[in-house]
This record gives structure tokens, C-alpha cells and sequence, in this order.
């Protein structure tokens, strides 16, 4: 891949990904937005997260930061390309005048690496409540099969982000129901797992064909980054921290019958599929909690381009690839197993046996 990770991520033009800009400069996906938006949610965090009772309702500070950086994110995506459609998280109903602060500190701040006044950011910058309030609800595309979009996913992970712990700014570009491009910033997250006392804050970055990079929460310092080979034996599972979002004690299962003895680490957020990528762990599952439940496009479409950017593959439990283009959902729920390229048959043996043995005990 080419260095063009670094703040900016240009691609080359090429009919298949119909990647057009607003400007006759190359074509390119910010990733800034997803930096200003990190920056964003942390301010939320110590002022206003540490002060206050916490609900996930229209008043609550993490539904502040869910809006103020949707605001933020879909503000320079509607000045680079205008006439992209957004899948988005939220949609607004109740947006508060600290929401509208908190965006226009984080839209006016100083350009930075790879940022560009074009996209409507920068010292002057201020959006009116209208403003802000379309911009929030450009993010009420419904998915499908044909044209290009964006997800977003402003904060993934809100009890993580809440507690403090990893959280994560999630961006992808879909094309015709493929995932072309995905950013996922993690404001929490060591820069180095092997010094988790460290220095904090990473954003991951992967175009299709190009490859996948981790660099600072400023954009810069980019270092290409690909799953190592595991032996199966030395693997430990990714894995989510609340047991409501994925079945823990399939997972302990599936750790039995691939002999792993090493604890599985829990975070919230897609930060996992960053450390996934990067080499820490060797396995995510998230296997389903509960019947009908659909899992979001957005909660999965960076995180699995970087898996197979880095040299992984990402399937559902019955070997299939993940299909970005139902709508806003990626349909039937069967799950999800990611896993470098030399473990991950093993791994989907493994999950499939579980899955089987359930089926038993509940014939039986």
C-alpha cells in the first residue's frame, strides 16, 4: 500500500469503485473525520461523562457525543461528496445546545494532518442547529445491493465508552455491497498492546487491494499491520465484554475443542477487529445471544475489511462471507468468525461442532 494513509487515503480511480470526488484533486476518503470525531467523544468523556448519572436516553451524555460526532462525521462527508448517501446510527430528535457546542469546537479546530478547508473544517467553520440537525439526519439511508453509501457508527461500544474503556468512530465506504474503504478510530486504545500502560489512541485504516495500517490518533506514524501466523494452541479469543452481545459461553466451548488455554480478552467495540489486525489475539467471535436479532452494517463493515486487509478472513459461523448488502442489516444472523488465514478453517471446525452439540441438547 502506499503511504497515502497518512491523514488522507487516496485511490487510484477505477470504474469498479465509481470513487468520485467534489474537486478535480485525486480521489480520496478522509479519515480525519473519524480523528475529529475521537477528539470529540473524549471531550464528551471528562466533561461530561464523569459529572453526570448515565442512561443511554435523549438527555445522556453518550447520546450527546452519539449525535455531536455524527454531526461532525457527516458534515465533511456532505461537503466531500454530496451526493453520497449515509447509513447512520442515529437520527435526530432532540439535539441540545451542548450538542451543538461540542460539534462546532470539534468542525472549527485547527486543520490538521491531511485536513482540508474544502471540507467545510477549520477556524470559522460554525454550522447553525439546522445545520447540524440535516447533517445528523443524512444518516437515515436504508442500505441495498446497488450504489455507494457510507456507514457510520459514531461511538461502537457506548458501556465502553462509558466505563472508560475502549470505544471506537467507525467509517466505511460500500459500493454496491462491497466494503471499499474503512477507518475505525480508537481514542482509548494502546498504541502498543505489549505496553498497555502506553501511549493511547490509534486509528486503523484499510482500502480493498491496498492493504491495512494503524497510525496515532493524530494521523500520523502509519505502519502497515497483518495477522501473524498463530499456532492454534497460542491463539486467544476477541471478545466482547458484555454478555448480552455475543454467547461467552459458546466461546469458552469453542476454546475447549481448539485446545486454547490462554484467557480470552474482552473489549467493547470494534477496537477488536484493530487488534485482530494488528496481531493481538488470533480469533473474534460473536456468536448470536438471542433469536431474531440482525446485526448492523455499521457495527461490522470497517472491522471486516481491515480482517481481510490484514491477511484474515471473516465469515458467518456456516463459511459464508459477510454480505454488506441486505440494507441496513447483514440479514439472518449466523454469527461471526474472524481469524487469521491459516487458523481460521480450524476455527469455524470448532465453532461448527459447538453449534452442532447445542443442536443436540436441545433435541434432547
Amino acid at each position: 500500500m502506499t503511504n497515502t494513509l497518512q491523514g488522507v487515503i487516496s485511490v487510484k480511480p477505477s470504474p469498479e469503485m465509481r470513487y468520485r470526488s467534489t474537486s478535480d484533486d485525486a480521489n480520496k476518503l478522509p479519515s480525519p473525520p473519524c480523528r475529529r470525531a475521537c477528539a470529540l467523544t473524549s471531550t464528551v468523556f471528562n466533561k461530561l461523562v464523569k459529572q453526570e448519572t448515565l442512561i443511554k436516553d435523549d438527555k445522556s451524555p453518550v447520546t450527546v457525543a452519539d449525535y455531536s460526532a455524527q454531526a461532525v462525521v457527516n458534515t465533511i462527508l456532505g461537503r466531500a461528496f454530496p451526493a453520497d448517501p449515509i447509513v447512520g446510527e442515529e437520527d435526530a430528535n432532540d439535539l441540545q445546545n451542548r450538542i451543538v457546542e461540542l460539534s462546532n469546537e470539534a468542525l472549527t479546530a485547527e486543520l490538521g494532518t491531511g485536513d482540508t478547508a474544502e471540507w467545510g473544517i477549520g477556524p470559522g467553520q460554525e454550522r447553525t442547529l439546522e445545520e447540524l440537525l440535516d447533517a445528523i439526519d443524512r444518516g437515515n439511508d436504508q442500505g441495498g445491493r446497488i450504489g455507494r453509501r457510507w456507514t457510520l457508527d459514531p461511538i461502537d461500544g457506548t458501556k465502553g465508552f462509558l466505563r472508560g474503556g475502549q470505544y471506537a468512530v467507525c467509517l466505511a465506504l460500500i459500493v454496491d455491497g462491497d466494503v471499499k474503504l474503512g477507518v475505525i478510530g480508537c481514542p482509548n486504545l494502546p498504541v502498543k498492546s505489549a505496553e498497555p500502560e502506553g501511549r493511547r489512541g490509534c486509528i486503523f485504516a484499510a482500502v480493498k487491494g491496498q492493504g491495512a495500517e494503524q497510525m496515532t490518533i493524530s494521523g500520523v506514524d502509519p505502519t502497515p499491520i497483518v495477522i501473524p501466523p498463530v499456532a492454534p494452541g497460542m491463539l486467544n479469543l476477541l471478545e466482547s465484554v458484555e454478555a448480552a452481545h455475543a454467547d461467552l459461553s459458546f466461546n469458552r466451548r469453542v476454546s475447549e475443542l481448539l485446545g486454547i488455554t490462554r484467557p480470552p480478552t474482552q473489549m467493547d467495540s470494534q477496537a477488536k477487529y484493530g487488534c485482530l489486525a494488528r496481531g493481538d489475539g488470533g480469533v473474534y467471535l460473536r456468536m448470536p445471544t438471542k433469536a431474531g436479532y440482525r446485526e448492523k452494517i455499521w457495527d461490522h463493515a470497517s472491522g471486516s475489511l481491515l480482517v481481510r486487509e490484514a491477511g484474515g478472513l471473516i465469515t458467518n459461523s456456516l463459511g459464508q462471507p459477510l454480505d454488506f448488502g441486505l440494507g441496513r442489516t447483514l440479514g439472518v444472523n449466523y454469527g461471526i468468525v474472524a481469524a487469521g488465514k491459516d487458523v481460521h478453517a480450524l476455527v469455524l471446525a470448532a465453532v461448527q461442532r459447538a453449534r452442532a452439540e447445542d443442536l443436540e441438547i436441545v433435541k434432547a
